[in-house]
């Protein structure tokens, strides 16, 4: 079969004196019938190079979803008068949300289907769910073509039919007033920016919703949610380093809205509500990674925040929990979690033990205040995620659910995990990195070794356990995640350090680690591989234009490649929002730094590694042309006979495609991608 070639249409991008010329940059058109033409022939490509592992793929497929339960359900939780669960039934690909009155042996009622609603659709998201606090109505939203476009509909929950409120263009999240008469909602503007908030009065047209909000300022974000308490309902309005929330109380829903602190340049800050006190998580006062404060309700302002948990500097504050006798603060020490329970009427601490050597803790959905009941979950590389109940005056812990693996065969036991330390370019940084493996699994340079990264936004990757990762370590593959700077796995300042100017540490960082494995005889670069989604797709991408030979294959997943064109380009959905990220290329110094490693501006004639490059159509994060036009400009310049695919998802956007089983496909693709290249090379 031909290699698809694409057509070139000369693109002069001029600024800063700098002249780019970028030939593929027609194929942001999205309904022309060439750029559709195009995709549907690198598909066809990618399953004529793909063919001989179609029976591989299924044999993957298969055993993925034979670990996974068919008719697995979620651990009831109460809440208001009801029981509630979330359940999957044999045979069916989407959750069924149910309720129970009172009691677990009640009747049960279900609330929504999500098979029913998503029938009739190549893809389905369920994106919220909520009750009225009366328990009388439910406010959902649907989203059918994967842009995260969200639809909200009512339905009477005893009845079971719709109201004829259709509220289309929104961010799916609906937040109830305490008097069952009104929703909160958001609006997307034409970039797919959360920018307006919207009351809606149940049973009226929405082209009646009056505006309560909207938020000016193209850097920021809005988001609307409602206290643990219930008592207040906060809009948040934040960019990627500020932020400002303003209230009412929910039972005043036609009330004027306070600001809670105005916003200041580099001020970040989240809220709870209990008693008298409103309870923040701050960097205020140079508490670079974060301090918890409270505030009386009556006096909201920076002015009266006191501390409660002061700041640390060696030790991330993540989260908090609070209950009438105690307060659970998530927290990051040396790159693990930790959940350290304080009883408020003596002072007195103590930290849950954990003993695996990385791995993943975490606060589940605890709604009540009068408990002494912590819900929380745990997983590591070997462990399954667990949820377990913990009375935090006895000091005693409940198991309640652990993911079951299916098939018979699995065991714990049989796997291995480490955390090792890599060192950096600069002779100073150590870089962590987590690894699992088979028992049996030979640590050798002949031995396949599969590297995952993102290092981006302040998001840290952890170490959690994975159904369809097994099907990689049961043949021999070890698996490792570099904490690259970028992400917040070693504090705040880790996150700082790989971000604007320092972003080509993120890289440097990945590549420091995947020669460190290399060192000490863990893999060699006929046997390695790399991974990463997104902002991990960049990663990725820049990792390949400094080291082409490093790797013997990378995947890149809905990859965002195009960095300066994608910042240039304000009508592109999230740009603007993007500058504390990135930088904003409009200023000559971030153009240049940004053009300087930017995956698409930097291929050149050279060798590449087997590539399987991964979108979706109605990506609203990364548009579809990035990886299109990088794939385009790849096959133009490589000089290798190495695999190029490049496979696009017609019906999905970002997150792949929709269903419970149906993105194991995607996985099995994957995975039989990296097991032919190393059945290639052995």
């Amino acid at each position: 079969m031909n290699i698809p070639q694409a057509k070139k249409i000369e693109k002069i991008l001029e600024i800063h004196g700098d002249r780019r010329v970028d030939p593929y940059f027609w194929m942001n058109e999205r309904d022309n019938p060439e750029v559709t033409a195009y995709l549907q022939a690198e598909n066809e490509y990618a399953g004529f190079v793909m063919k001989d592992t179609e029976e591989l793929q299924e044999e993957l497929y298969r055993e993925m979803k034979a670990r996974y339960r068919k008719d697995d359900e979620s651990i009831p939780y109460f809440f208001n008068g009801y029981w509630y669960i979330v359940r999957y039934e044999k045979g069916k690909e989407y959750p069924i949300f149910c309720r129970k009155h009172l009691t677990l042996e009640s009747p049960e009622e279900i609330m929504l289907d999500a098979n029913e609603l998503a029938e009739g659709h190549d893809y389905f998201d369920l994106g919220s769910a909520a009750a009225s606090p009366d328990n009388r109505l439910g406010a959902y939203s649907t989203d059918t073509v994967g842009r995260r476009i969200y639809t909200i509909q009512i339905k009477d929950l005893n009845t079971g039919k719709l109201l004829p409120d259709t509220i289309e263009n929104c961010t799916g999240k609906a937040v109830w007033s305490a008097d069952n008469q009104y929703i909160f909602y958001i609006r997307k503007d034409e970039n797919l920016r959360a920018y307006k908030v919207f009351r809606h009065r149940i049973g009226s047209s929405p082209e009646n919703d009056e505006e309560v909000y909207h938020e000016q300022d193209e850097a920021y974000d809005v988001t609307v949610y409602k206290t643990k308490s219930l008592e207040y309902i906060f809009i948040g309005s934040s960019s990627t380093l500020s932020d400002e929330h303003r209230f009412i109380s929910a039972s005043d829903p036609l009330g004027s809205w306070q600001i809670l602190q105005p916003r200041t340049e580099d001020l970040e800050y989240s809220v709870e509500h209990f008693g008298d006190d409103f309870y923040i998580i701050t960097n205020a006062d140079d508490a670079f990674n974060f301090k918890l404060v409270k505030t009386p309700v009556t006096k909201p302002d920076i002015s009266h925040w006191r501390d409660i948990v002061p700041h640390r500097e060696d030790v991330l504050l993540e989260g908090f929990e609070i209950f009438r006798h105690f307060i659970v603060l998530e927290e990051r020490k040396e790159g693990l979690l930790r959940l350290k329970v304080t009883d408020s009427r003596n002072g007195e601490s103590h930290y849950l033990k954990f003993s695996d050597p990385t791995y993943t803790a975490f606060i589940s959905l605890n709604l009540e205040f009068d408990t002494t009941k912590l819900r929380y979950g745990y997983t590591s590389l070997t462990q399954p995620t667990t949820a377990y109940e913990y009375d935090m005056e006895e000091r005693t812990t409940t198991l309640l659910k652990q993911q079951e693996v299916m098939g018979g065969n699995f065991s714990p036991e049989n796997y291995i995990s480490e955390r090792l330390w890599a060192k950096s370019r600069d002779g100073e940084t150590v870089i962590p990195v987590s690894l699992v493996y088979h028992k049996d699994t030979a640590k050798s340079p002949d031995t396949p070794l599969l590297m995952y990264g993102y290092g981006s936004y302040g998001h840290t990757v952890d170490a959690g356990f994975s159904n369809v990762r097994l099907s990689l370590l049961d043949r021999g593959f070890i698996y490792a995640i570099a904490h690259i700077r970028g992400g917040e796995y070693l504090g705040r300042e880790w996150y700082e350090e790989g971000r604007m100017l320092k972003k080509k540490n993120t890289f440097y960082d990945f590549i420091d680690v995947a020669k460190h494995l290399i060192s000490i005889k863990y893999t060699s670069s006929r046997h390695l591989y790399a991974m990463g989604g997104s902002a991990g797709g960049l990663l990725v991408g820049a990792v390949i234009n400094f080291e082409p030979e490093l790797f013997n294959g990378v995947i890149a997943q809905v990859p965002f490649v195009d960095v300066v064109t994608t910042m240039l380009d304000e009508t592109i959905p999230l740009t603007t929002g993007e500058y504390d990220e990135w930088g904003n290329p409009n200023e000559s110094e971030y153009y240049h730094y940004m053009k300087s490693y930017s995956p698409y501006d930097n291929v050149e004639a050279r060798n590449y590694p087997n590539l399987l490059i991964t979108t979706g159509l109605h990506d609203s994060q990364v548009q579809y042309w990035e990886p299109a036009k990088w794939t385009a400009k790849l096959r133009e310049l490589k000089t290798d006979s190495n695999l190029l695919l490049f496979k696009t998802d017609m019906s999905s956007g970002h997150g792949g495609a929709s269903g419970r089983f149906e993105s194991l496909k995607e996985d099995a693709l994957e995975f039989a991608f990296l097991l032919k290249l190393e059945k290639r090379t052995t």
